[in-house]
């Protein structure tokens, strides 16, 4: 059961709705901004070939995290209006409210979060 107030609730329903809005914009910018690339571009040499390689692998893994941060906020909406937000989906206990302030998304408490990171060292560390 989550020890959470209305009041609490309420300023991370606003969190999450604010990261959602904040996200969708950079995703669809990135988009945006790769569609608009020159696929046939001409590169001076294989010093500007390889920094434009480079430059579209970061752009390209900064979109998928965005992405899965959507997901998760996608999530934290769904245990919102299910009831079960705030909880940890590891060990059941609530959540601290300061854990959620900071990472509105999360779904597993402090504890259970560093031991997941402990045992999936690939996950992203904002992992909710």
């Amino acid at each position: 059961m989550s020890n959470l107030d209305d009041t609490q609730l309420q300023t991370l329903r606003q969190l999450l709705s604010e990261r959602e809005v904040e996200l969708r914009s950079e995703v669809q910018a990135a988009r945006q901004a790769a569609a608009e690339r020159a696929p046939t571009r001409q590169v001076e040499d294989l010093g500007e070939e390889g920094e434009e390689r480079y430059r579209t692998g970061i752009e390209h893994v900064e979109m998928q995290r965005d992405l899965q941060e959507l997901d998760d906020i996608d999530a934290a909406l769904g245990r919102l209006a299910d009831g079960s937000y705030g909880e940890c989906v590891a060990c059941g206990l609530p959540i601290a409210f300061e854990r959620l302030n900071a990472q509105p998304s999360a779904k597993r408490c402090v504890a259970c979060q560093t031991v997941y990171e402990k045992t999936h060292p690939s996950a992203p560390r904002y992992s909710a």
